[in-house]
């Protein structure tokens, strides 16, 4: 939903409540109630019994007009036009009735027809405050861009070379209708081939001279606004698009804050006196001023004479001073079916020729001082481009072999990387949630370490029973080797080491007739144990942290991966795909020009927004609802929808307004980052 939405759905709800509030003499809601039920006689004083085929196309109208059946999203101006025409209450419907047709028409069909009426009046109202929050927001855009130019001579540069086709198109017109003119000024349009034949029968030097003196009058024509230097020319025209922007965004802005905060105002100020003078169909009467109010905004928004102070004057002027709305507002009663034809017509015109008409006016006026047009801005690469096709062919034609062994190595390099950096990882990492064996991180072989702890023994056992410690000679027994072999599990080689002590005392004599060299052996062996020991603890640790060493080989794959394929979305995206993507600290900028605008904004007397500054506050409100709601939770969301709803409300006043902005950006700081 949107913010235009959602005013809409207010203006319904308001509605319902006014049409209930009117019919409180029937037994149930006309709207709620089927077109067979309606057919039985009402309680109204003439006793007028309604048609049932009327009411059921007033019905499906309204059905189709509502809020609860539009899903979140606005109709379109065909829909409420269409909408219209089924109920038979469009301008031509309306002025071929029958003069006596308020007298033969019932009063439950009358409220049903100012009901459905009302409803396309809450439609289009909503329908040109989104055309008007979209139509302001890219001016913005167009804005930057000619400060980007202003910035910079050689932007300004580049500027006048992009536009000089364009100028000498313009020069090209002028000079033809001035020698048209010259040539021929009492015979109307001078074709090309008459231009040929006076240019050949006064010779080339005089038809020269004729185009000479045709292009110094069309510098002379400008000289009272050119100024000295070409970069000043285009300097000052820059400025003034950019001038011309900034007062449409302006009167935009004014616009939208006048329809937002005067129109289908219905708990206002002006319903409140109406009803205290016991007027029933007060609020018949401001959905008229809102026709006229939305009719003046759209015939005078494209009017760039003036500034917004005289647009907002012009505007209510005219509708104070509008002759046939005020005779329909001082009517009575008795002429409410005229008050009706009349809110009929005026919408009707809105729809067909005001609406559209400012469409059309807007994207003229944008594509005159907006930004230049894609072409304009890249014909001179695609040029470049376009002058060097020829010799960009040659090369590729000439290097057809590398440029084809590039692109096989490239493929061969990109499925390679594919391969071995991406799915091979990935088959580990799930071979070892698996604990599959093959994927098993090993350093050594369990078996091996066995095999060399059980040679050890053996070695050290055969030692210490060729060479017994006892001074007799006795060999040892068997409990006597048990022990050794238990010792030498523990670590220990006493045996051993005891001899090798024994043999260090004459190394000579050890080593020839001595244990010595058998010794030195052993202890290899043992180191070699040791090592194995120390090795398969590494190992187990390895085994421990398995998976992480898994996650740490596929992360250069994936990360590859997905630098590339952002960098794809970016190239291919376009600027407005960029610009979302770049969406950190943009809610926080919104916040702060929200801030400004309502601490650089010149109150009233009764402490509001002026028309002007409620548009722009609207307009930056409008985005930080779209940005905060692909963010936020759900309930979250509805929570600072709440506190949108009285950011935007006119009529609480700065103070309060400042208030809630600095409670939006403490209390969800955590979604504003």
């Amino acid at each position: 939903m949107s913010l235009a939405f959602d005013q809409v759905r207010r203006i319904d709800g308001q509605l319902e409540k006014l049409h209930w509030a009117e019919t409180t003499s029937v037994k149930s809601s006309p709207v709620l109630t089927s077109a067979s039920a309606a057919t039985s006689p009402s309680d109204d004083s003439d006793n007028r019994t309604p048609d049932a085929s009327r009411l059921g196309q007033l019905q499906a109208a309204i059905k189709l007009l509502s809020t609860t059946t539009s899903h979140g999203a606005l109709l379109s101006r065909e829909k409420i036009q269409s909408a219209l025409v089924l109920a038979k209450l469009s301008d031509s419907t309306v002025d071929d009735r029958d003069p006596s047709y308020s007298a033969r028409s019932s009063s439950t069909e009358q409220e049903l027809e100012w009901l459905l009426v009302s409803k396309a009046v809450a439609q289009t109202h909503g329908l040109i405050i989104h055309l008007l929050l979209e139509q302001t927001l890219p001016l913005g855009w167009d804005i930057w861009y000619w400060d980007e130019v202003l910035t910079s001579s050689f932007y300004l540069g580049l500027y006048s070379i992009q536009t000089s086709p364009l100028r000498l198109w313009q020069l090209g017109k002028y000079v033809y209708a001035d020698v048209q003119s010259r040539l021929g000024p009492s015979r109307g349009r001078i074709t090309p081939d008459e231009i040929h034949i006076a240019s050949s029968a006064w010779s080339w030097s005089k038809f020269y001279g004729l185009i000479t003196d045709s292009i110094r009058d069309y510098r002379l024509a400008g000289r009272s606004y050119r100024p000295v230097s070409p970069l000043m020319f285009y300097r000052s025209e820059v400025k003034m698009k950019q001038h011309k922007l900034k007062t449409f965004r302006e009167l935009s802005a004014c616009g939208l804050g006048i329809l937002v905060d005067e129109g289908m105002n219905l708990d206002g100020d002006e319903i409140g006196m109406r009803r205290a003078k016991n007027d029933k169909h007060a609020w018949k009467t401001v959905v008229l001023k809102s026709i006229a109010l939305m009719e003046n905004v759209l015939r005078n928004l494209t009017d760039w004479d003036f500034g917004y102070h005289e647009f907002e004057d012009l505007v209510f002027t005219s509708v104070e001073d509008d002759t046939e709305l005020s005779h329909a507002s001082s009517s009575n009663d008795e002429g409410s079916d005229q008050r009706l034809a009349l809110m009929v017509n005026r919408l009707d015109l809105v729809l067909q020729e005001h609406l559209p008409n400012h469409v059309s006016n807007s994207k003229r006026l944008v594509s005159k001082y907006g930004r230049p047009s894609r072409i304009i801005r890249y014909w001179i690469p695609t040029l470049a481009l376009l002058l060097s096709s020829s010799t960009l062919l040659r090369i590729a034609v000439n290097r057809k072999a590398e440029l084809a062994t590039w692109i096989r190595d490239l493929g061969a390099t990109t499925v390679d990387f594919w391969n071995n950096w991406v799915v091979e990882p990935i088959r580990k990492v799930v071979g070892t949630i698996r604990h599959d064996k093959d994927a098993e991180i090993a350093i050594m072989s369990r078996e091996s370490l066995r095999g060399d702890q059980a040679s050890l023994e053996r070695m050290v056992v055969d030692f210490a029973r060729d060479n017994p410690p006892a001074s007799d000679g006795a060999s040892l027994g068997e409990t006597d080797l048990a022990k050794v072999r238990a010792k030498v599990r523990e670590g220990d080689l006493t045996p051993v080491l005891r001899a090798y002590e024994k043999d260090l005392r004459r190394p000579f004599m050890g080593t020839v007739r001595g244990n010595l060299i058998r010794a030195l052996l052993i202890q290899v062996q043992k180191t070699k144990v040791d090592i194995e020991i120390a090795v398969g603890g590494i190992d187990a640790l390895l085994k421990s942290q398995e998976l992480v060493f898994g996650f740490v080989g596929l992360t250069p794959g994936v990360l590859v991966c997905l630098g590339l394929c952002r960098w794809v979305a970016a190239a291919f995206g376009g600027r407005k795909g960029r610009v979302e993507e770049k969406s950190s600290g943009q809610r926080l900028r919104l916040l702060r020009n929200i801030d400004r605008i309502l601490i650089g904004s010149l109150p009233s007397n009764n402490g509001m927004l002026p028309y002007k500054d409620h548009g722009m506050l609207l307009c930056e409100i409008h985005i930080l609802r779209q940005s905060a709601r692909r963010v936020m939770p759900g309930d979250i969301f509805a929570e600072f929808l709440s506190e949108i709803n009285e950011l935007v409300d006119l009529h609480t006043g700065i103070e309060r307004q400042i208030r809630v902005i600095d409670r939006i950006r403490w209390a969800y700081h955590q979604w504003m980052r």
